[in-house]
């Protein structure tokens, strides 16, 4: 076979078709040790490369990305067990509550001091008014306020973030001197009792519907089993369990 004809034939192929061809030979340059040597390939700094050093220099290049994820998935990793930490602490603050304002100070002493955060909401929905007045991160609305000023947010279990209507954030966190511009908002899932746990920041943007809700959620579900047995211990008509009937 002449040089011409077998440029020819080489011409004929496609360069999918020799990446294929390659692919399915991985062994194929095996004893080819003059050919790897004669093979360049162009590098960023302009200067041509042997195949070798190309295969190297990408193993550096995955070897730096795979160095940099690690990094992030440590950093993650730390940040959640801080967030558990956070949470186990409120959750115990919140279970030796003798009564239901010592719950609602122990949620908004938790959020802003621990979590950093600017403010907390405990918004439960009853047409009765407790006996005793609510403090702290602690509110009692109507069912049909909460419906009227809430909406669509009051139509799932799931948690919510992001950025709330001016009129829906002062609703959650009413009489505030610097407004709440962010919430993150879940509501609270139990037959005998209606309501949702809401924190905000003032920081827009703060909370977005990327953010994880696992830790919200389980702070949630907490208040969720506790909160009927201390309203019972209060006297409150169990009234709100009409509520969960008209919105399942």
């Amino acid at each position: 076979m002449t040089d011409q004809t077998a440029r020819k034939k080489a011409g004929d192929l496609s360069r999918e078709a020799v990446a294929d061809y390659l692919r399915d030979h991985p062994d194929f340059f095996i004893g080819q040790d003059e050919l790897l040597r004669s093979l360049t390939l162009p590098h960023d700094s302009g200067r041509a490369i042997s195949l070798v050093e190309r295969q190297v220099h990408l193993f550096r290049e995955q070897r730096d990305t795979l160095r940099k994820e690690l990094v992030e998935l440590v950093a993650i990793a730390r940040h959640n067990d801080r967030l558990f930490e956070k949470s186990k602490r409120l959750v115990l603050q919140v279970i030796e509550a003798g009564s239901l304002n010592e719950m609602a100070a122990a949620i908004d002493d938790s959020i802003r001091g621990d979590f950093g955060l600017d403010a907390a909401s405990v918004l439960l929905f009853s047409d009765q008014p407790l006996p005793v007045s609510p403090q702290g991160a602690l509110q009692v609305v109507s069912p049909e306020q909460a419906e009227a000023r809430l909406g669509n947010w009051l139509d799932g279990d799931r948690a919510v973030c992001g950025q709330f209507k001016e009129s829906e954030r002062n609703f959650l966190f009413p009489d505030r001197d610097q407004p709440v511009a962010s919430v993150a908002l879940v509501p609270l899932r139990d037959a005998k009792v209606r309501g949702v746990f809401a924190i905000g920041s003032c920081q827009p943007g703060y909370f977005d519907q990327s953010m994880g809700s696992l830790f919200l959620t389980y702070i949630s579900d907490t208040l969720s089993r506790l909160l009927p047995s201390m309203m019972h211990r209060h006297g409150v008509p169990p009234t709100v369990v009409d509520v969960v009937a008209e919105n399942p």
